[in-house]
């Protein structure tokens, strides 16, 4: 059993957000006022070329971040077990199978087939349950194999009193309006906007994350989060189903059905939203008189409009006080950069 491919999927960040295809980046020339283009004689300074790149660019320094810091991980992780191993008078691997292995449970039938399910729900996989039953206990046990690692290596790392000295990333501070649905209060010294599309897996995987932060005892009252729209092109039935979350929100349940409506993915039609409504006890002919009229579909454009001029370019994006974290990243990059911006404030 090694480490570095059970670790692999800790390392894989490219993954993290539903995205549009990126722009090829270009070099740009030393001096900010030296043309890089000229159209019908009038120069397009490297400086104009930097300012209209710099959201990507952006984006692409803080991946690089990542990469450094799950470089870094491995490399604490790897010396920890290494020094295990060496204790024990094992190699790496024989250490890593003598303990994870005998606490890696089978997977029971139940578990197989809910996985395989849910495969087949999301068209992964075709073939019959008999016949892909090994790959899918395979996939399994594996999962559990790097759960149980984890958790492992996570002791380790409380045991040996772990400390990160490298410094957090923090990107440059992006103007964008809090404007929208919110939780925590207004006068709250971090204020995080969300842009995100409720058909987007990841968007719902990230919903844990920014709860888990909001519910952290020390932030408590310090932290607010404003909600704003970005359905992308490639999810047909985001945009309905962001009008459903503030047609719920004119009878006072918005959050009610923003969590429903990922809780429910991917199952977002028409009548799924209807349904929803009827769930959450909204009266029903005030709610599919806003959703079918279209009313609020200035809203969400609008929402829309304000995510793509702040460079916003797959969702989850989100701004805490204006620096950009895109994607679903852990709860360590949000609380790095809220502990950054609250220890600014003191």
């Amino acid at each position: 059993m090694r480490l570095r491919p059970l670790l692999a999927g800790a390392l894989a960040i490219a993954a993290l957000a539903c995205q549009s295809p990126r722009p090829t980046q270009a070099a740009t020339a030393a001096s900010p006022a030296a043309p890089v283009a000229r159209v019908a004689g009038v120069a397009i300074s490297a400086e104009e070329l930097d300012r209209a790149a710099r959201p990507q660019l952006d984006e692409i320094e803080q991946q690089a971040y990542e990469v450094r810091r799950a470089a870094l991980d491995q490399l604490i992780d790897q010396r920890l077990v290494e020094a295990k191993a060496k204790a024990a008078g094992l190699s790496v691997d024989d250490f890593l199978r003598k303990e994870v292995e005998p606490k890696v449970s089978e997977p029971t039938d139940g578990e197989a087939r809910a996985l395989y399910e849910r495969a087949k729900a999301a068209g992964q996989l075709k073939e019959p349950y008999d016949q892909v039953k090994p790959q899918v206990v395979g996939f399994l046990k594996q999962q559990k194999a790097q759960k149980v690692l984890q958790a492992y290596l996570e002791q380790l790392r409380a045991d040996a009193k772990v400390e990160i000295l490298l410094p957090p990333y923090l990107p440059p501070k992006i103007d964008v309006a809090a404007t929208g649905p919110s939780r925590g209060p207004d006068g709250a010294p971090v204020t995080i906007v969300e842009f995100s599309d409720y058909q987007c897996p990841y968007c719902a995987k990230a919903e844990g994350t920014v709860k888990d932060l909001l519910e952290l005892e020390k932030y408590r009252g310090k932290v607010r989060l404003v909600y704003r729209d970005l359905p992308l092109p490639f999810h047909p039935l985001a945009p309905k189903a962001a009008e459903a979350a503030h047609c719920a929100g004119d009878q006072g349940k918005y959050w009610e059905m923003h969590d429903r409506l990922f809780a429910g993915q991917p199952k977002l039609e028409i009548a799924d939203l209807k349904a929803y409504a009827r769930e959450l006890g909204l009266d029903q002919g005030r709610f599919d008189k806003c959703l079918d009229s279209g009313e609020k579909a200035k809203e969400v454009e609008a929402n829309a409009k304000a995510g793509s001029e702040a460079g916003v370019r797959g969702t989850p994006a989100f701004f805490v006080n204006g620096r950009l974290i895109s994607g679903a990243q852990k709860l360590e990059a949000f609380t790095a950069i809220v502990d950054a911006e609250l220890a600014s404030k003191k």
